[in-house]
């Protein structure tokens, strides 16, 4: 059996864990992710780990935060008045909040401080700068 070249689709069933064991995202009971290799749909990492497997293999990949999201950006972490956020968006430690950027484009933030006077938000995406672990089978590799 030969292994998924670029451009081909692939099904795949996948766990994810931070270093600690904590289980962050899973296909379990769910379709297997489907997406084309080569077209940036997954983290560089998890795309790398698949072109080394064949169909029904299982793999246990450890991928660097520089192969899935990067480095935390401490620029995207930014301290706003409150008053400059719309009065009917609740404000909460945690909250998710999207934002549209100069070019249209949509991003999400997370309320990571408060106080009286302002907001701080993380435009990282949750698992910036973490390393992360997937346990990896190749379920199909489509024509």
């Amino acid at each position: 059996m030969s292994s998924p070249q670029l451009g081909q689709t692939v099904k795949v069933h996948y766990t994810g864990t931070l270093e600690d064991g904590t289980q962050f995202d899973s296909s379990a009971g769910r379709e297997p992710l489907e997406f084309t290799l080569g077209q940036g749909q997954v983290i560089p990492g998890f795309e790398k780990a698949l072109e080394e497997m064949t169909v029904g293999e299982t793999k246990t990949v450890n991928i660097p935060a520089d192969e899935a999201y990067g480095a935390h950006q401490p620029e995207l972490v930014q301290k706003v008045e409150r008053e400059q956020i719309p009065a009917e968006i609740e404000l909460a430690i945690g909250a998710q909040l999207q934002a549209q950027g100069p070019d249209g484009q949509v991003f999400r933030l997370v309320v990571i401080e408060l106080d009286e006077a302002t907001a701080t938000l993380d435009g990282n995406h949750p698992l910036a700068g973490k390393a992360l672990t997937f346990e990896l089978e190749l379920v199909e590799i489509a024509a």
